[in-house]
């Protein structure tokens, strides 16, 4: 009989030693990552020790031996899964039309099986409902009920059900201690309510009640709870790492405060953020990494980022082009959920959209709602950006579809339209074939003037330049046109006048449009300087002419230009021998400039301000009698309560109307005799009506609509100057989802400011951390 060995072998020595070896190098480089695997251990020890009485050697070499094997795993997985705000990122080139991975709602337990280690951070977050979500119904006409949240006592008392949670995602309940401590041993016995999910509502009640009793929950709540106290008072089983963990954790916030300012910095400025290279301290890397340098040449954190990365101990940088697109989207995300969630309190709103080509010749169609936000202490009118619409079919019920996509992407409700605004085109104001929905308002201002004022001042040194480059310029081309301009235009008296013309038109019409383009404009005052527009303009067209010819002739003068009108040749055409012989009335040169010319424009501009805006008086028809204090007060009761009534059937919808007409009737005729003198507009009536807490209800409502009603397309428009600040020709394979978030963060700045980033911060450094 052989002697027992008291040493190993020469090869179990070096199988031991290769074992030792791939554990320390499978934890080389990634602070991070350690703690990741070694938080699945303490999360797997934790479940075992309540469960089961094993000694300390056991749970010992089952932590390293858990922990080997989660190492090989997270070699081969960590990167291909998706996290609550953001994956971890290589520091690599990406396609720039790569598809972008928005972020996942933590508290939605849909989505917990496509995190990883986010057990300690939901049991410190604790379980979130919201109980005024409307929830869909099912093939048998049922939902999910939040009454079942409580539990009725036998004393009639009522307990929470604080393990009862709801998926938004997949419109199913989970438990969430089941769902977070289940074991392979009990998953079975919990049921759908710990794994896939539960949506069942016509038994649910028996469900629920078999499930709380059950021991296999009662041992899964006992583990919550323990957990729970321990992440409280800092004692969880390694106290050590957890000490560690919350550490790291409070450095990534510190470095992510950092990065997500250099990111909202440079897109509010709408500058590039990548450039030639994507690697630190190299030439041409890109504004975004130079920033970054900057700041660590005077922050000792980001130092410490850099320190980092430049040795390699931490696998992924969060500077890549793909952290960066995840940041855009992550910022645009909460910005945008800030804005709907004021668009929903407002409830009404309109819609404003306008279309506009790229760099890229794809149609982009700005979506812009206006609403009156009541949520502060001062009402105020709003229109926010919401997005640019890829548009790939621009007839009016392509663009209808692209506009109710969104509303329904947006959880908007359609029925809660009260205005739209377009510009021109046909095929988005066609009352048929367009993208109405309810009747709008279209308006839409361009202003040459600016244009005009330089040509009228400097005429004079214009055609002297014009002569001097004829002169002195060898190019037969440009000798040619320039001495045509000079002869032909410059030098033509009524070149001359015309300009004149074209420049008090303008000048007033600039005014007024320059006028509506404020935001926070209201429709009555619109239509009262709409008709002292059109006032002016009539006025223009009787007594303008001669102004405008005294005017002319006084630059003529000083041009030495002859201020006389060519006379054009008659052509006469030869008359049949059947036709009446009857004598053509000849007009004077001047008289067929004023009939043809300056009739004609001032014509047209005319026709146009009363086809644009002929909404605009019906608009008037119905909200006329509540745009002053003066026109309410003075009303008498049949034309008010006439007034009331019309409004209510013009607000009617599907056998529902916003306001009952004789109740608005009866709050009017109180609240013309108590509104404060300095109550002018309807912004000051809404902003009383909301001080006097529900007591003028229906009148509230309408004053609420009448401030909802769009001016202008202004605001679309505006947005236009940033698409192509954005998406320039250096930029035009830029992805739509890219462009959206860069442009809601520079659009939006006001918001943008106001937004608090702490708690995706949180779960962002503390997916980090681990």
């Amino acid at each position: 009989m052989f002697p027992i060995r008291k040493q190993l072998s020469g090869a179990e020595k070096r199988k031991k030693k290769q074992k030792e070896e791939a554990l320390i190098q499978s934890q080389v480089g990634s602070l991070n990552k350690y703690f990741t695997n070694s938080q699945k251990a303490e999360q797997t020890e934790v479940a075992e020790q309540l469960n089961q009485d094993d000694t300390d050697n056991k749970l010992n070499d089952q932590k390293h031996s858990e922990l080997n094997e989660l190492q090989n795993e997270d070699q081969k997985q960590y990167g291909n899964d998706k996290v609550e705000v953001n994956m971890p990122e290589n520091n690599s080139d990406e396609d720039t039309n790569q598809e972008i991975v928005f972020p996942l709602n933590v508290d939605d337990p849909g989505n917990w099986d496509k995190m990883q280690n986010i057990r300690d951070f939901l049991v410190e977050r604790g379980p979130r409902k919201d109980d005024d979500i409307l929830f869909p119904l099912d093939n048998t006409g049922r939902h999910f009920n939040p009454s079942h949240y409580k539990r009725q006592l036998p004393n009639g008392e009522k307990s929470d059900k604080r393990w009862l949670v709801y998926s938004i995602s997949m419109d199913k309940i989970f438990c969430f201690c089941c769902k977070l401590f289940k074991t392979q041993r009990t998953t079975m016995k919990l049921g759908h309510l710990a794994d896939e999910g539960y949506k069942d509502w016509k038994n649910i009640s028996r469900c629920l009640s078999l499930h709380e009793t059950s021991k296999d929950h009662i041992d899964c709540m006992t583990s919550w709870i323990e957990l729970e106290r321990r992440l409280r008072k800092k004692k969880t089983i390694d106290e050590n790492i957890q000490v560690a963990i919350n550490k790291e954790r409070e450095h990534w916030k510190q470095v992510l405060k950092r990065i997500i300012a250099v990111v909202q910095r440079i897109a509010k400025n709408n500058l590039p953020l990548r450039g030639d290279n994507e690697k630190l301290y190299v030439e041409n890397n890109g504004i975004f990494l130079q920033l970054i340098e900057m700041i660590a040449e005077f922050n000792p954190i980001m130092e410490e980022h850099l320190r980092r990365v430049q040795e390699r101990q931490i696998h992924y940088t969060y500077l890549g082009p793909k952290i960066q697109n995840e940041l855009i989207q992550m910022l645009a995300a909460e910005v945008r959920s800030s804005i709907v969630a004021k668009i929903k309190h407002a409830k009404y709103f309109t819609v404003i959209l306008d279309c506009t080509p790229n760099a890229s010749h794809e149609e982009q169609m700005p979506l812009v709602i206006r609403c009156v936000d009541d949520s502060e202490n001062a009402i105020v009118v709003e229109e926010f950006w919401i997005g640019f619409l890829k548009v790939n079919e621009t007839s009016g019920l392509g663009l209808f579809t692209e506009l109710k996509n969104i509303l329904n992407n947006l959880e908007l409700d359609i029925d809660n339209i009260r205005g739209q605004g377009y510009d021109n085109g046909s095929n988005m104001k066609g009352k048929h074939k367009g993208v109405q929905i309810k009747p709008l308002s279209q308006i839409r201002w361009e202003s040459h003037v600016d244009s005009v004022k330089p040509i009228k001042d400097q005429t004079s040194k214009i055609r002297d330049a014009l002569i001097d480059l004829a002169n002195i310029s060898d190019d037969s081309k440009i000798k040619s046109e320039a001495e045509g301009l000079t002869s032909f235009e410059l030098e033509n008296f009524e070149f001359v006048f015309g300009m004149v013309i074209w420049y008090k038109l303008l000048y007033e019409i600039n005014i007024v449009s320059k006028f509506l383009q404020a935001e926070n404009m209201d429709i009555d005052i619109a239509i009262r300087q709409l008709k002292g527009l059109i006032s002016s303009l009539q006025e223009f067209r009787e007594s303008g002419f001669d102004q405008a010819l005294i005017e002319a002739e006084h630059i003529a003068s000083e041009m030495g230009i002859e201020p006389i009108f060519r006379e054009k040749r008659i052509i006469r055409r030869k008359r049949q021998f059947d036709e009446i012989n009857s004598e053509e009335v000849t007009q004077s040169p001047k008289e067929s400039f004023r009939v043809n010319y300056f009739l004609f424009i001032i014509d047209q501009a005319l026709s146009s301000l009363q086809t644009r805006f002929e909404q605009f008086q019906k608009y008037e028809e119905t909200f006329g009698f509540l745009f002053s204090l003066e026109r309410l007060k003075y009303i008498d009761d049949d034309s008010l309560l006439h007034s009331c009534v019309n409004l209510q059937e013009s607000l009617t919808h599907d056998g529902h109307s916003d306001v009952d007409g004789s109740d608005l009737y009866l709050e009017l005729k109180l609240l013309r005799h108590s509104l404060p003198r300095e109550s002018k507009r309807a912004i000051d009536v809404l902003n009383y009506l909301k001080k006097m807490d529900s007591c003028y209800p229906n009148a509230y409502i309408a004053y609420r609509i009448l401030l909802t009603i769009p001016v202008t397309v202004a605001s679309a428009e505006r947005s236009f100057s940033k698409l192509k600040l954005i998406k320039t020709y250096l930029r035009s394979t830029m992805s739509q989802e890219r462009l959206n978030g860069l442009a809601m963060l520079s659009i939006e700045k006001k918001v943008v400011e106001k937004v608090d980033y702490a708690n995706l911060i949180n779960t962002f450094a503390s997916k980090t951390a681990r």
